[in-house]
């Protein structure tokens, strides 16, 4: 299904981030994290540029959106996995990005996964 496309995964919260890897790893795709800080995350993203990145908005030591920024500008796909912001306030700050509300069903983010997917590859 995936042919090894890389997805890098920002989330501090230690079960939701382990749940999430386990959903992508699980539907064929190498997983890059989990990253509780955006520093680990953009160094992550420096040494190989990833497919897909699912980001929580906030993290350990700040929030997501100038990564976010940076991968879009790069052409990879962004999924926002927030719980404190709505997917409707993210699509206001970003009207093209994927976005879904914590927590997230997996089947529901393997959907967005192959949406997100669709419009790049």
């Amino acid at each position: 299904m995936s042919d090894h496309l890389r997805i890098l995964v920002a989330e501090d919260e230690f079960i939701v981030a382990f749940d999430l890897c386990d959903t992508v790893k699980e539907a064929g795709f190498e997983v890059e994290g989990p990253h509780s800080e955006i520093s680990t995350a953009m160094l992550a993203v420096q040494k190989a540029r990833p497919d897909l990145a699912i980001l929580d908005v906030r993290l350990e030591d700040g929030d997501s959106f100038r990564l976010a920024e940076a991968l879009m500008a790069e052409d990879v796909p962004v999924i926002f996995h927030s719980g404190q912001f709505s997917p409707d306030e993210v699509r206001q700050r970003y009207p093209t990005a994927i976005a879904c509300a914590k927590p997230c069903p997996p089947n529901l983010m393997l959907e967005k996964v192959q949406q997100a997917l669709s419009t790049t590859h």
